[in-house]
């Protein structure tokens, strides 16, 4: 018997991403690793975390350690304004918020419209990113949620409940 690796349910792989801006750049992330978008609130700095965390914030009675994208990414550090944006994303039992510039839409992603990424010779930031994405004129990376959330070591130092 001939076997495809699509089930007959799932003619196509299709799945929705939440686009989000950085600088002037458009990047995706999967929707299923969002648990909320909330505004940006001041942070509470983290001592010797890396430069790419922006610190702590108080979520709910939890400590939510806040991840710069940009920087994460390999681009130039965001400053955060009143108009910054905190995506509230979860790995597995990490969970963690990005910071970026805004939110822009929900893309319904299909296998075709993916590409891998070109070799470009630098490990750098690709591995922070799935794929691309091709969207009428636009290219948007997709974001991988593992490969950007800080490593156990970083999050060991963070506690867990915030102290009133």
């Amino acid at each position: 018997m001939h076997h495809t690796s699509r089930t007959p349910t799932q003619p196509d792989r299709r799945n929705e991403l939440l686009s989000v801006r950085i600088g002037a750049q458009e990047f995706a992330l999967d929707i299923r690793s969002i648990r909320e978008i909330r505004g940006w609130i001041a942070s509470t700095h983290l001592p010797h975390a890396p430069s790419y965390i922006k610190g702590m914030i108080n979520l709910r009675g939890t400590v939510l350690v806040v991840i710069d994208l940009a920087e994460r990414l390999g681009l130039p550090p965001q400053e955060p304004n009143a108009a910054s944006v905190v995506v509230v994303v979860e790995d597995g039992d990490k969970t963690a918020g990005l910071l970026v510039d805004a939110v822009c839409d929900i893309i319904t992603v299909t296998d075709d419209m993916r590409q891998t990424i070109p070799e470009t010779g630098s490990n750098g930031p690709r591995q922070f990113i799935e794929c691309l994405i091709m969207l009428d004129s636009r290219i948007i990376s997709t974001v991988s949620i593992p490969a950007v959330m800080p490593d156990n070591a970083t999050l060991e130092q963070i506690p867990t409940e915030v102290f009133a």
